[in-house]
């Protein structure tokens, strides 16, 4: 895997982790719960760790570091906006639209460990994958008992 072959898949995991902070904090924005509101914004910041990782890593490998995040990630703050206030911000609707960003993450995590990665990265890599997995079981488990409660 060549160096521009690297930067694409860093700016990729970028791209995903724009979306997860933003995404985390417009949630919290909505979050009914003093408790919710802490843990998306401490998810965000998670998010943000990991993208000055990976944007260390790009400016190393000598590519410029995404500086935003997709539009389908814009898209779906808004689709979280507008369904929280459709549902008078339910807890449930913030963890559904949390539980389906990190479905996302999840999946372009997976897809970057499949590339030839070097072994430093792959580690850097990994570690982020493995916290972006604990973070969608933690948002399911919410979700599972704000559904029980509501």
């Amino acid at each position: 895997m060549d160096n521009d072959d690297v930067v694409d898949v860093l700016n990729d995991l970028i791209e995903t982790s724009k979306d997860g902070e933003y995404g985390f904090r417009t949630s919290a924005e909505h979050a009914r719960t003093d408790a919710l509101r802490t843990l998306l914004l401490r998810r965000a910041d998670e998010c943000k760790q990991a993208i000055d990782e990976l944007q260390a890593q790009v400016a190393r490998y000598g590519g410029k570091p995404q500086q935003s995040g997709s539009v389908g990630g814009a898209l779906h703050r808004g689709w979280v906006a507008m369904r929280t206030k459709l549902t008078d911000y339910d807890n449930v609707a913030i963890l559904e639209e949390c539980e389906r960003g990190e479905d996302l993450a999840v999946n372009r995590y997976r897809k970057a460990l499949q590339e030839d990665l070097p072994e430093d990265l792959r580690a850097l890599v990994t570690r982020q994958a493995e916290g972006v997995q604990r973070n969608h079981e933690q948002i399911k488990r919410l979700r599972e008992e704000a559904r029980a409660a509501h």
